[in-house]
């Protein structure tokens, strides 16, 4: 094998070529796929072997062990060199004018497919699948370890490949590949609320769970007004048996009133005269002190009798 020379093994096609980005040559449809131009010296060789289509190549960066798969696009380059897409030589460490070495290959039909973006942006798209989908048909094939470049809405989102399966290349070309994606390079999971954790925590010291009631639903509890003005019947016949037994403030100062000794009342009676009325606060002062009416006298309340749905009697038509 020499450099710019091609050497032959039998049916195989395997040559050194020194590698160009596609910015070089003003390609940049190369980017958005996984194939290489190639130099026509190659396509003559390439004609004469028995070679499967489409055409695959493996490519070696013998310098740092790297190993690919690509497909090819044209057969259009100078004489000895290759143009790639530019994140293609990044998976291989390659720089501008390195060599690498090519050689043909066939790979089996993908079946599945683990992929990785390197960013949680790529899953805000609104529909990543089918972009997804747009995206390989530009290619031929995928390698695991490798990580291709998906191009959206002028940003770039890169994506790695993380299994592959029959084997560690596949080809995508005419198959029903099935694809999985994996977290986020940069995914976080959601941290736990810390309040929960601190409730949590101050019940298990004190040993006691607290739990609140929840205020249960009932239905039909608001007032109801009538169309004249005047109190319903319901809203009287309704009142809490608390708000009865409760008593007022203003009954809490007529008790304390007259439970007031009937000293003042003596002292207050010089002052009046025989054979004269004296109307005010002082008329009643000799007259002994009346006594706050008692409830129990009173005579029970009977209750309104409640409206009962569908308590009627029933008749039949027939005799």
């Amino acid at each position: 094998m020499f450099f710019g020379g091609y050497a032959y093994h039998g049916s195989t096609f395997e040559q050194t070529y020194r590698c160009y980005p596609a910015s070089f040559f003003d390609k940049p449809h190369l980017e958005s796929g996984d194939k290489v131009i190639m130099p026509p010296s190659a396509l003559d060789r390439l004609a004469s072997l028995h070679i499967e289509y489409p055409m695959l190549f493996e490519l070696h960066n013998d310098a740092t062990q790297r190993i690919s798969h690509c497909g090819v696009l044209e057969f259009v380059a100078e004489e000895g060199m290759v143009i790639m897409p530019y994140w293609m030589m990044q998976n291989m460490l390659l720089q501008e004018g390195d060599t690498v070495r090519l050689k043909n290959a066939t790979l089996p039909k993908g079946k599945y497919v683990k992929l990785q973006p390197h960013t949680s942006d790529f899953l805000d798209i609104s529909n990543p699948k089918a972009i997804l989908e747009k995206t390989l048909r530009n290619f031929s094939c995928l390698t695991t370890g490798d990580s291709i470049m998906v191009a959206y809405n002028n940003k770039q989102y890169y994506i790695d490949i993380v299994e592959t399966k029959p084997a560690s290349a596949v080809s995508i070309i005419e198959t029903d590949c099935e694809v999985d994606f994996a977290p986020p390079l940069d995914y976080k999971e959601p941290e736990k609320p810390q309040q929960a954790t601190a409730a949590s925590k101050a019940a298990a010291e004190g040993g006691e769970t607290v739990v609140e009631e929840e205020p249960k639903f009932k239905p039909f509890t608001g007032s109801g007004k009538r169309l004249d003005g005047k109190a319903s019947k319901l809203q009287s016949s309704e009142v809490p048996s608390t708000a009865r037994s409760a008593p007022s403030d203003s009954n809490k100062r007529a008790n304390q009133q007259t439970s007031q000794p009937a000293t003042s009342g003596a002292s207050n009676s010089t002052r009046q005269k025989t054979g004269k009325l004296v109307f005010g606060s002082s008329a009643n002062n000799n007259k002994e002190p009346q006594k706050a009416p008692v409830k129990d006298d009173e005579p029970p309340k009977k209750d309104e009798p409640k409206f009962l749905a569908f308590t009627g009697k029933s008749y039949s038509l027939k005799r």
